[in-house]
This record gives structure tokens, sequence and C-alpha cells, in this order.
């Protein structure tokens, strides 16, 4: 809701006559009815259209999620974990230099009241979500193993996580295709305020249900 009602002052600013005027005019709908009854297909040729046109959009598709997936999660699993447990650097997954929870833990505070986060470590879950959702989730594991999750931060995950899947791949290749692609920052601008928004829900919304439950 929040990203849509955004999304949508956005292009009414930035396009005030779709206030007024109908998203389809009734002749250009007239004139494909009567485009689409002279060009009529059987089953089959429909059918093998739409295998081969959806195969080419998931290319497209997967290309567009790449710099996001290889960029931002390298980053962040780089800057998250720390050394081994003797303090040395073995070659090991997701060894690196814990910049990211140093900076958390600096205003600590803010992650705290709005996302109920006890553990700096947890904001690499959000920033890897800007990037691939998937291997955001690929982070879990690490938490559980260092004692750093809960049932809180579970429920932001998950609310994050449903918000922000697509986050880069999906309005430009979406935006393009319709040929609004100047509206591109402004969609991405709604979907992360959107995602802020659920994560922030859902922990005051699980912080109502401890209260009463318990």
């Amino acid at each position: 809701v929040c990203s849509t009602r955004l999304m949508q002052r956005f292009v009414l600013k930035a396009y005030p006559q779709y206030a007024v005027e109908d998203a389809v005019p009734k002749e250009e709908t007239e004139e494909k009815e009567e485009e689409s009854e002279k060009t009529e297909q059987t089953v089959f040729i429909r059918l093998l259209n739409a295998m081969l046109d959806g195969g080419r959009s998931g290319v497209d598709v997967g290309i567009a999620i790449i710099p996001g997936v290889l960029i931002i999660s390298t980053f962040v699993m780089m800057f998250t974990f720390g050394p081994a447990a003797d303090g040395t650097y073995n070659g090991a997954a997701y060894q690196g230099v814990e910049l990211l929870p140093w900076l958390a833990n600096k205003i600590d505070f803010v992650f705290e009241w709005l996302f109920g986060f006890h553990d700096p470590h947890l904001v690499a879950f959000p920033i890897t979500a800007l990037g691939a959702v998937g291997a955001a989730l690929g982070l879990i594991p690490g938490f559980v193993s260092h004692g750093w999750i809960d049932g809180n931060a579970i429920a932001v995950f998950t609310a994050i996580g449903m918000c922000w899947s697509g986050f880069l791949s999906t309005h430009t290749a979406m935006l393009d295709s319709i040929g609004y692609r100047d509206l591109t920052p402004k969609a991405i601008m709604a979907h992360f305020c959107g995602g802020l928004v659920a994560a922030v829900t859902a922990h005051w919304m699980f912080a109502l249900y401890t209260l009463i439950a318990g």
C-alpha cells in the first residue's frame, strides 16, 4: 500500500495529465480488438510463442539481477563477518572485516527501535536484500549458528524479504519495457520505503503480539 501510493504520487507529479485522462483511449481499444480478431492463432502457436517469449524475458531478468547479486552480496559478505575463531584468515567462506556491524553499532539505537535488532550483525540482511533476497536468506544459517537471531528478527526479515524481492532487477526492466525509464529512480525509492514500512510494522506487531501473549 505504501509503495503503491508513493508511486502514484510520483507518477502524477511527473505526468499531471494522467489524473484526468483515460488510461487507454476507447479508439485504441477498439482497434486492438479488431486486430486480435484478424490475427487469431492456433493454440499450439500461442503456446510456442509464450514459451519462447517467456524464456527470453527470463534470461533478460536473470542478466539484470547479476549486478545486484554479485556486487552487493559480495560487499556485504566481505564487510559483515570477521576472521576465524582463532583470529586468523584461513580462506573459509564469509571471512572478512566486520565493518558493517561496527558502523551499525554506532547507531544501534536506531536499528533497535525501528527493527528490534539486538545485534549489529543483523543489519546485513536488509542490506543484502537490496541486491538479492535469496542471497540474504543465505546469511540466516550463520546468524543462527552465532545466536544472533530471534523471533522478532525472523518477522522483520520476512517482511523485508517479501517487499524487497526483485528490488534492483524488477523496476529497470519493467519500466523500460513500458517506455517510462525516467521513473525508475522513483519506483526504486517507493519500493525502498515500502520495505522499511513493512519491517517497522512487523517489528511492532511482533512486539504487540509478544506483549499480549506473554
